[in-house]
C-alpha cells in the first residue's frame, strides 16, 4: 500500500491529503487542556475521522451533491500540550494558512479553540463575524475557575475583543445551570438564544421556520456579516451523543440540528467547527457517528451553495 493510500485511509471520508487545489478541507484541532469534567476530546479527530468512513460513496440524500474533487484533509494541527496560550500561539499560523486556501472544517478538541478560530478569520476577513452556536453551555463565563480564559468564556471573550458581531450571534440548545447574568449575556448583548426549552416540540423545517427567519432578518439587516457556525455536540441530549466531557440532559435532537443545517446551508458560511467529541465515553460509536455526519452535511450544504451561486 502506498503511503498515500495509507493516509486516505485515515482522513475524513477517506480524503486526499490537503492540497491546495481543493476548495474544502478538514483539519483536527486535538486539545482538551480545558476540560472542566471528563477529558478526552482531544481523541474526537480521530473518532469522527473513523466515523465518516461508513457514509459509502458519500452522496448527501438532502443536497444530492458528494465531496469527491472538492475536500482534502489537513490533517491535525502540531500543537504542544503545555499550556492554553502555548496551544493558541501554536494554532494561529497553521490557521491562517490553511484558511487562505480552503473553507475549512476543524474537528475538535474542546470549546476553547474557537476563540482563537475566530482571531484568525477576523484577521483574514478584515471584519467580525456573525456565529451560529449549538451547545448546552453559555460558555460566557468571565473566568475559567480562576483562570482567565477556557472553554466555558470564549464567547465572553469573542464579545469583548470585537471578534463578531454580537447582534448577529445565536445560540441554540442552552439549558445547564448558570447564573442569570451568564445565561442571559447573549441576549443582554443584542444577539439572540433559542433555548433548549425553546425548542421543544420543533423538529420538522417547517416548525423551525420561525426561529430560522429571525436568524436571516438580524444576518439582513447588519449587511451579511461573514458567519461561522461552531457545534458543541453536547447541544444533542445525551441519549443522541453520550460521549462527551460535560453532558447535560433535555437537549437537542439529532433531527432537530439537521433540519436547521439543511435550512440555513443557503447562508455564505466561511468555516465551522465540531467541537467537544469524548470516545472515550461513547456507546457504539453514537456520538462520533453523529459528528461526521453534522460536518458531512455542512460541508454538502456548502458545495451545493456554491454549485448555485459560483460568484458569492
Amino acid at each position: 500500500m502506498s503511503n498515500f493510500a495509507f493516509l486516505s485511509q485515515s482522513t475524513f471520508l477517506r480524503s486526499p491529503v490537503a492540497s491546495g487545489a481543493l476548495p474544502f478541507a478538514v483539519a483536527g484541532v486535538a486539545w482538551d487542556g480545558c476540560v472542566t469534567n471528563r477529558p478526552g476530546a482531544r481523541m474526537g479527530p480521530r473518532a469522527i475521522r473513523e466515523a465518516s468512513h461508513m457514509l459509502c460513496d458519500g452522496t448527501h440524500p438532502h443536497f444530492d451533491v458528494d465531496l469527491e474533487g472538492q475536500l482534502c484533509d489537513a490533517g491535525d494541527l502540531a500543537l504542544p500540550n503545555t499550556s492554553l496560550e502555548g496551544m493558541r500561539a501554536a494554532m494561529m499560523p497553521q490557521v491562517e494558512a490553511l484558511i487562505r486556501q480552503h473553507h475549512m472544517a476543524w474537528l475538535g478538541g474542546d470549546h476553547s479553540i474557537t476563540l482563537p478560530l475566530l482571531r484568525a478569520y477576523k484577521a483574514h476577513l478584515g471584519q467580525p463575524l456573525a456565529v451560529i452556536h449549538f451547545d448546552a453551555h453559555c460558555d460566557t463565563w468571565e473566568d475559567h475557575f480562576g483562570e482567565p480564559s477556557g472553554h466555558g468564556t470564549w464567547v465572553y471573550e469573542a464579545i469583548q475583543e470585537g471578534l463578531v458581531v454580537k447582534e448577529c450571534f445565536t445560540q441554540f440548545g442552552i439549558r445547564s445551570a448558570g447564573v442569570r447574568e451568564a445565561r442571559e449575556y447573549v441576549k443582554d448583548q443584542g444577539g439572540q438564544i433559542f433555548t433548549a426549552r425553546d425548542l421543544r416540540g420543533l423538529e420538522s423545517p417547517a416548525q423551525l421556520a420561525p426561529l430560522l427567519q429571525r436568524i436571516r432578518h438580524r444576518l439582513a439587516e447588519f449587511g451579511h456579516p461573514p458567519l461561522y457556525l461552531s457545534l458543541d455536540i453536547d447541544c444533542l441530549d445525551p441519549a443522541f451523543a453520550p460521549g462527551t466531557g460535560t453532558p447535560e440532559p433535555g437537549g437537542m435532537s439529532s433531527n432537530q440540528v439537521f433540519s436547521i443545517l439543511e435550512e440555513l446551508a443557503d447562508l455564505k458560511f466561511v468555516g465551522m467547527d465540531c467541537v467537544e467529541v469524548a470516545p472515550a465515553y461513547d456507546h457504539a460509536e453514537l456520538t462520533s457517528a453523529v459528528a461526521a455526519q453534522f460536518v458531512w452535511t455542512y460541508l454538502c450544504g456548502q458545495v451545493k451553495r456554491q454549485a448555485s451561486h459560483p460568484r458569492g
